[in-house]
């Protein structure tokens, strides 16, 4: 589906709902929704984000779920979220200080919901959002109470450093782990 300039300029002022619940094996964290994902209401609607690809491919889900069937996430145990709720046309319209605030009300979310992981697409988001400047992709010493981080590589179509096998393979040690819990 294609939108004018003027239906991705009006979705700035759009909430994206989260699709998440309690007890979750995985909450996902995008950095904030983009103007597709604002526009349509669906996480990771911009047709070059390798979002929906990868979880299938990493074996999160039996088959790749498109943007309008997020809410099927839950049935496996998945949900998702952004650290920044403000949607923009690129990420480096975000300040330090909404990443920081991002990071602070993400921690209550992730203290209200218990997920088992908070992965955050988007290494270097996390390291702002939550203040550690040498975090790397993969599980991270910092826990939210429980519930474990995991640093993924951003899935956007632009994170031209990971293709979309590196990517699954990342993605799907995060599922190896979270899945091998009881």
């Amino acid at each position: 589906m294609r939108f004018t300039p003027e239906e991705l300029e009006a979705a700035r002022d759009r909430v994206v709902p989260d699709v998440v619940a309690s007890d979750l094996r995985v909450l996902f964290c995008g950095i904030n929704p983009g103007l597709m994902t604002a526009v349509t209401g669906h996480h990771f609607a911009r047709p070059g984000n390798r979002f929906w690809p990868v979880l299938h491919a990493a074996g999160f889900t039996p088959r790749q779920l498109r943007p309008a069937e997020q809410g099927e996430l839950l049935d496996h145990g998945l949900g998702v979220t952004n650290v920044v709720a403000r949607p923009t046309a690129r990420a480096d319209e975000l300040t330090a200080q909404e990443y920081r605030e991002g990071g602070r009300l993400l921690a209550e979310k992730v203290a209200r919901l218990r997920p088992r992981w908070l992965a955050v697409a988007g290494v270097t988001a996390y390291r702002v959002a939550f203040d550690d400047k040498h975090a790397a992709i993969g599980p991270q010493e910092r826990t939210l109470g429980a519930t474990r981080i995991w640093a993924l590589p951003n899935p956007s179509g632009l994170n031209a450093h990971w293709t979309p096998a590196t990517m699954a393979e990342e993605y799907g040690r995060l599922r190896a782990a979270a899945f091998a819990e009881s």
